[in-house]
């Protein structure tokens, strides 16, 4: 499915915070959302999940947002008390008529994506018991559950380790090329965001800065400028690498 937004502009209370989005995401297409602290990559996330009110257009297909589109937070909320297969159920809540409960179907989808991440051993443990790996695992289970076309990932390796990190961001690329599912991450690292996306878009202080492949929009000038700090851009066995400039000057003496 494809999406396209234009003009998307979000206010809270009287300070307008996004200025005019523009966006295009195909099917099957990963595209990064990256930009400083502040730039306004949750606040899109959330405009185009329905979340925030929002003016402009959003183009997504037949039926409800909540069909179309499954937004992963930044830092969601885990219930005391629930266990993993209940709160992978929740994606279902969005198909659920009023006052019906899940249906056999809607369990056996939660049971397939439970299966196909992993988290088998720990369907009927409570969810707030799992680590931070298992946890965002569970998550993603939770988003896929809703069985949309759209994921929307607002910084989803921000509390996890390094090796962690690099599980789900496989595990949800890997997921995308299998089932078609298009995804738009948030992400704060510029590394990790080559890696993975097809297409990046910059923000800064609400406003597209670029967009276009991860070569064309890490260009290190563009980057030192938005961020506001010198910065390099490396390639690294075929990949790229940004990383703080080394000054010329370092305060030691030179051979």
């Amino acid at each position: 499915m494809r999406l396209r937004a234009a003009g998307l502009r979000v206010r809270l209370r009287r300070t307008e915070v996004l200025h005019g989005i523009d966006l295009e995401l195909d099917a099957g297409e990963w595209l990064g959302v990256i930009g400083p602290n502040g730039a306004g990559k949750s606040t899109l996330l959330k405009a185009l999940a329905g979340v925030l009110r929002h003016t402009g257009t959003l183009e997504i297909g037949a039926g409800p947002r909540a069909t179309q589109i499954a937004l992963m937070p930044q830092a969601p909320l885990l219930p005391d008390g629930m266990s993993v297969v209940e709160y992978v159920l929740l994606g279902r809540t969005v198909h659920l008529g009023w006052l019906r409960g899940e249906t056999r179907r809607d369990r056996r989808i939660a049971a397939d994506v439970i299966g196909r991440l992993g988290l088998d051993e720990f369907a009927d443990r409570p969810v707030t018991s799992l680590s931070g790996g298992e946890a965002q695992r569970a998550v993603v289970a939770r988003a896929l559950a809703q069985q949309t076309r759209v994921l929307l990932l607002d910084e989803p390796t921000s509390a996890l380790d390094l090796g962690h990190q690099a599980e789900v961001l496989s595990l949800v690329d890997e997921l995308r090329r299998q089932d078609g599912i298009s995804v738009i991450a948030a992400m704060h690292d510029l590394g990790s965001a080559a890696r993975h996306a097809d297409r990046l878009q910059l923000l800064a202080a609400g406003s597209t800065e670029a967009v276009g492949a991860p070569s064309q929009v890490l260009d290190p000038a563009v980057l030192s400028r938005v961020y506001r700090t010198p910065l390099d851009v490396h390639r690294l066995d075929d990949e790229l690498v940004v990383l703080p400039h080394r000054s010329t000057t370092t305060g030691r003496n030179t051979p």
